[in-house]
């Protein structure tokens, strides 16, 4: 299945801005991850298609998921 995954801020710059992957059927939002190399401790906010989204949330052919790192700041 094919899934367009998206990084935000610090993300981006270490791996990438956009890129449509292959995954294997039935992949969680946690594989995802896992296979492009993004350390969980650096996940903020997770989406699937726009709507906030748990790493055991299973991602379907065609999703976009977005991920952002932790935000700090003051």
């Amino acid at each position: 299945m094919q899934v367009t995954v998206k990084l935000f801020a610090s993300l981006r710059y270490r791996w990438f801005e956009e890129e449509t992957r292959q995954f294997p059927d039935g992949s969680t939002l946690l594989e995802v991850v896992d296979r492009i190399g993004i350390p969980k401790k650096e996940l903020g906010i997770t989406l699937i298609n726009g709507s906030h989204a748990s790493l055991q949330d299973v991602v379907l052919d065609g999703d976009v998921v977005a991920l952002m790192p932790h935000i700090g700041g003051g």
